[in-house]
């Protein structure tokens, strides 16, 4: 796993003045920002919310919740910004296909969606027989229907499109690919098939996904290959982390001396200024700032909400509806039942509950006496997770405990000699320590009120701050992990744009 402290983060910024601050630790604003200095521009990163790569409890190292990424020859346009940074074999090899890929678990069934063709047809035919034909016949289509509208992406759409001219260049663009719409293959009411449609809210951003392209791309990109990343979400974020700062950008993340945080951010009339952090009188300037946080963290650091409403109504147009919660159990390898998979769907036949998704993990200790945690031979993480709604966390932790204790059951009737060997029990909203973890989410789902291209967008990229772009999950959430991303690439290219026209700093 990739650690910050590794990168000998410097104690402070190096400079006072930028060409432009990243704010936020979502993995857009670490792809803007190693792009923009990729591009020699002057960049300051502050992760400002990161939750690091898990929490401890009880002497473990602990993941915040499941993370299912897609194979990277699934997003062309973000594997085209990887190989600018020289990233692409890395990422590569850091991506690894669970095994079996996917396993499904019905009241009735069980079954694994093998990569091999043939296993796959044996395994789901023997479990459901005829039914079994049709299922496999919608996830063949389903696996290669994103490749429809790559072409679409690889084109750079203005995504969400700013005034009339991106507007109608965007319907061009649409009107040249008509595999943007086309119907979810994986449409049958057969409970397989239900479940397998389960996957989505784990994989993209958006509370209720109605439109084409937001049912079938994200849901296909993954299951043409559900793969795990070695460290999870924040393992990528990492690696951007340490190629912006090989590239010469300033970074201040969590684990650096001061855990740097922004107290608030500085405005000149109606142009974003600086940032002022915690614990600090210095005003760190720049020409633009791409925030990567999610709105209301955003929305916290403008002190002034009188002078800037535009901004604070730009942002209030996101809601989040819904958050994915977590337990973690620690057990020995050998307590799991045979053949149990590395990524397992299941059908928990509660209506609050919904589909849960469990993932294997290494089971990794803390760090001690300088020394990085190691994983430990012969035990796994089951994390194991399920949406809940966002209203849960003012509930009180009698009622997350709750929800921790449903989830347990369901552990115990797939697992049903496990918990006896169980060598810890964890449940990050409730177990993190106290650290950041347990107020920020992992994976929120969204609504917005503003309009949806493509049924895809959520909060358009150019703020009422003309020199304020968002890079965050909020951007693209119906695009999942890919939208995250090109959120990231597209800031690159408009913090271009606006540097090339007037630096403000240069007169």
């Amino acid at each position: 796993m990739t650690s910050a402290a590794k990168l000998k983060l410097p104690s402070g910024p190096s400079r006072h003045v930028y060409d432009v601050i990243v704010l936020g630790s979502q993995l857009g604003g670490a792809l803007a920002a190693a792009l923009l200095a990729k591009r020699s521009h002057r960049v300051l990163w502050v992760e400002h919310d990161g939750m690091g790569p898990g929490y401890e409890h009880g002497g473990y190292v602990l993941p915040y919740a499941p993370f299912v990424a897609p194979p990277l020859k699934a997003m062309p346009a973000v594997e085209e910004a990887l190989t600018e940074l020289g990233l692409t074999t890395t990422v590569q090899r850091a991506l690894r296909p669970h095994t079996p890929e996917l396993q499904l678990v019905l009241p009735k069934n069980r079954m694994d969606l093998h990569a091999d063709a043939a296993r796959r047809k044996a395994e789901v035919t023997r479990e459901l027989g005829e039914e079994g034909e049709a299922l496999l016949g919608a996830l063949t289509g389903t696996t290669t229907q994103h490749e429809a509208s790559d072409a679409f992406f690889k084109a750079q759409p203005a995504l969400p499109p700013d005034g009339f001219f991106e507007g109608w260049g965007l319907k061009k663009l649409i009107k040249a690919h008509p595999g943007l719409e086309s119907a979810p293959r994986l449409a049958s009411d057969a409970p397989a098939a239900a479940l397998i449609r389960g996957l989505r809210p784990f994989i993209n951003h958006l509370d209720k996904p109605e439109s084409p392209l937001a049912l079938t791309r994200p849901l296909s990109q993954v299951l043409s290959a559900p793969s795990s990343f070695q460290g999870g979400h924040d393992g990528l974020r990492e690696l951007l982390t340490r190629r912006l700062a090989e590239l010469g950008g300033d970074v201040l993340g969590r684990d650096s001396p001061s855990g740097f945080i922004v107290d608030e951010m500085s405005f000149d009339g109606s142009k974003f200024a600086g940032v002022k952090l915690v614990r600090s009188d210095t005003l760190y300037r720049a020409s633009c700032l791409v925030a990567a946080t999610d709105s209301g963290a955003l929305r916290r650091l403008v002190t002034d909400k009188k002078h800037h409403r535009g901004l604070l109504e730009h942002l209030d147009q996101s809601t989040t509806k819904s958050l994915l919660f977590t337990v973690n159990w620690v057990v020995p390898e050998s307590a799991l039942p045979r053949g149990m998979g590395e990524l397992t769907l299941v059908d928990t036949q509660d209506a609050e509950l919904g589909p849960m998704l469990l993932q294997l993990h290494p089971a990794r200790t803390t760090a001690s006496g300088g020394k990085e945690g190691k994983d430990v031979e012969g035990v796994r993480v089951v994390c194991a997770g399920v949406f809940v709604p966002a209203s849960a966390r003012e509930l009180g932790d009698e009622h997350l405990q709750g929800l921790a204790v449903r989830i347990d059951g369901q552990l115990d009737a797939l697992m049903p000699f496990t918990a006896p060997h169980r060598l810890l029990r964890s449940v990050p909203y409730l177990d993190a320590s106290g650290s950041r973890g347990t107020r920020l989410m992992p994976h929120p789902l969204y609504s917005f009120e503003s309009e949806a291209f493509l049924g895809v967008t959520g909060l358009p990229q150019r703020t009422p701050v003309k020199n304020l772009l968002l890079a965050g999950r909020e951007v693209l959430p119906g695009l999942g992990l890919e939208g995250e991303l090109l959120a990231g690439v597209r800031a690159a290219r408009l913090v271009q744009d606006m540097l090339k026209k007037k630096d403000p700093l240069k007169g």
